[in-house]
């Protein structure tokens, strides 16, 4: 194959029209995708209330380390949803994938909000709970996969960086709903009490009803030009498993790309509403508006990123990410978990999203430029939720074991590792803006 045909696209002035469409394309995708992640973090938005009824026990911390572990659960089946919806977006289309995704979502939060307590039908209700979690892990396993892929796709390929940030956005955006409804709950519509009883249901309703509408809204997505164009060109039909096994290579760096960037990504989001509530000792009210504060401006940061990535590469991005994880996770987490300062507790993990969205920025088109359309997909999708559930899902666990156990400053060098070790595959791989397989059928 000729240096032409390798080449990325050349510049060329996009009609507004066409604009227009691909804009609208994003945003149907991205709030899907935003109502998909607000039911998954309302599980974690309101653990601290609902994890009495689940778990009795005298100890707040092995309530919340069941929930957390539960939360782990949900992320096992992740690959197993890759695989599926992988499958349904590189044969069938992406559109189909990212609708029936979402429905399943809706499915799991409602079991959620109707699940009885563990009062009323003991084990029945904490198995409940966990089939629930394992139903929205099979859904979130497949909808970033397909969301990357599409996001990726309809985008034009000098503003890929750019419309595929969104991904985050939106995925930072559902943990924003879902905060937004912990505050008007705890501070306008109930009591504590009342939180601890039944409020804690009211946002898994509200997330199967959002689900509802993001499906419909879905059903009229524009399908990606990629996809319509290798559709005329029908390739040796071979299960999606057996075809990513054609990209040993490229498998291996989504795995070690996505490892550290994952492990940052859950401990500062989904961890820190235990962390800094238990450890640093903030109240309820305190932390949400710290968390909240400092998502939005995570949120801010991914478009920027993404556009700079546009600019100068989606490597030295990562490489930025890997770096200053490494060097300044512990330190940071240290001097977190003694602050007695709410804007101190936001400055500093506003501090960590400077560097993680290094990675959560990117991370997403980097590896849809890895794989031909065929199997774009699948190949996102699969070894990605593999490394989310070893490393992503499991960080809220292991940060409460060590704490459990009295060493919880061993969590914050367990991450800084994590991260050093993604930050050796970001110096040793290709730059997917200039060598990219997003033009590549095969």
């Amino acid at each position: 194959m000729s240096d032409t045909a390798t080449s990325q696209p050349q510049p060329h002035p996009i009609e507004f029209a066409d604009a227009k469409r691909r804009l609208k394309a994003i945003f149907v995708g991205s709030v899907g995708n935003l109502v998909e992640w607000y039911d998954f973090y309302a599980y974690t938005a309101f653990s601290l209330y609902f994890a009495p009824a689940f778990f009795p026990s005298s100890d707040p911390v092995v309530q919340q380390l069941n929930a957390a572990t539960l939360f782990a659960a949900g992320f096992i089946v992740r690959p197993l949803g890759g695989w599926l919806f992988g499958h349904l977006a590189d044969r069938y289309g992406r559109r189909l994938s990212l609708t029936i995704s979402v429905l399943m979502m809706c499915f799991g939060s409602l079991i959620i909000a109707l699940t009885p307590t563990y009062a009323t039908i003991g084990f029945a209700a904490p198995a409940l709970l966990a089939l629930a979690r394992i139903i929205e892990g099979l859904s979130l396993g497949g909808e970033y996969g397909a969301s990357a892929t599409y996001l990726s796709e309809i985008a034009d390929p000098e503003h890929r960086g750019f419309y595929s940030s969104f991904q985050y956005v939106t995925l930072i955006g559902g943990q924003l709903t879902a905060i937004l409804v912990l505050l008007l709950l705890q501070n306008v519509f109930l009591t504590h009490e009342q939180l601890v009883a039944w409020g804690w249901r009211i946002p898994f309703v509200i997330g199967a009803l959002l689900a509802v509408t993001a499906m419909f809204m879905r059903r009229h997505m524009h399908e990606t030009e990629s996809f319509t164009e290798a559709s005329k060109n029908p390739v040796k039909r071979e299960s999606s498993i057996r075809g990513l096994m054609r990209y040993p290579r490229e498998i291996a760096i989504v795995v070690g790309l996505t490892a550290g960037g994952t492990a940052a990504f859950y401990t500062f989001t989904t961890y820190m509403q235990t962390f800094v509530r238990q450890t640093a000792g903030f109240s309820d009210i305190t932390t949400t508006y710290v968390i909240a504060g400092s998502l939005i401006f995570a949120a801010i940061l991914q478009p920027i990123y993404g556009a700079i990535s546009d600019r100068i590469g989606r490597k030295p991005m990562l490489i930025f990410f890997g770096v200053a994880g490494t060097l300044l996770t512990v330190p940071l987490l240290t001097t977190l978990a003694g602050t007695k300062s709410p804007w101190v507790a936001f400055l500093l993990i506003s501090g960590a999203w400077v560097f993680v969205a290094g990675y959560t920025s990117i991370n997403a088109v980097v590896k849809a430029e890895l794989f031909p359309t065929s199997i774009r997909a699948t190949g996102v999708a699969v070894p990605y939720a593999l490394t989310v559930s070893i490393f992503g899902g499991t960080a809220p666990a292991i940060a409460l074991f060590f704490k459990q156990q009295g060493h919880e400053q061993w969590f914050y060098y367990y991450l800084a590792g994590v991260i050093f070790i993604s930050l050796l595959v970001y110096s040793t791989m290709r730059d997917t803006k200039h060598q990219s397989a997003m033009h590549r059928h095969d």
